[in-house]
């Protein structure tokens, strides 16, 4: 069985309100938790290895769908949301780093470089899905490499796409920020996803429970 969290509130009982999030990202959690509405947490098994000659765009949009589709084959009648973000850089995918050394170097080749972060987001049910990217253009600052280095050994990014969490101290390590959803760039664009589930019936805001 897919491990799985609830979250925020109790799931009601009816499936039009049964809302999942696939993903294993607590950023998307965290995200995901402020339009107050409750979800479960399911963790999709997927191989995110890109296709040869995939785009950064392709890559992103094929791994939201594939996570949602990878939850809502076991939950037909639930809204399923799939998230996931790549950073292209030149026209090359730039992923999480993993450990300090594959960060500081992602950090080297990027700074004072624009990055494209494509951010795709699909919400499906049943059937029908509707899957979306929205990009972010960033602008990183030409900082030494004791900048680099002092950020990384303090922020730790190294489950990030990039090495820079722009919602902590990764921010202070950019220059200019261009989108039309702000949060996309953290992982989960709220902007588009609320559109998306308010056309799916959710309440957003919920009604209050006092």
């Amino acid at each position: 069985m897919k491990p799985s969290m609830k979250v925020a509130a109790a799931m009601s009982d009816s499936p039009k309100n049964h809302l999942i999030l696939a993903s294993t990202s607590p950023y998307r959690r965290e995200l995901l938790q402020r339009l107050g509405i409750p979800f479960e947490v399911i963790s999709p098994n997927v191989d995110e290895t890109p296709l040869p000659g995939e785009s950064t765009v392709a890559l992103a949009l094929r791994l939201a769908q594939a996570k949602a589709a990878a939850v809502a084959k076991d939950y037909p009648h639930a809204w399923v949301i799939g998230s996931d973000q790549v950073a292209n850089f030149c026209g090359a995918a730039i992923g999480k780093p993993g450990n300090f050394e594959r960060a500081m170097a992602q950090l080297q080749l990027m700074r004072g470089a624009t990055v494209i972060f494509q951010t795709a987001l699909c919400l499906m049910h049943g059937a029908a899905e509707t899957t979306i990217n929205i990009p972010t253009e960033v602008r990183f600052r030409n900082l030494p490499d004791e900048a680099l280095e002092a950020y990384l050994l303090t922020e730790q990014p190294y489950d990030c796409a990039g090495s820079a969490k722009s919602e902590g101290l990764g921010i202070s390590l950019l220059e200019q920020v261009k989108s039309d959803d702000p949060t996309a760039l953290i992982g989960l664009p709220l902007i588009a996803l609320s559109g998306l589930l308010r056309a799916a019936g959710f309440a957003i805001p919920p009604k209050p429970t006092n």
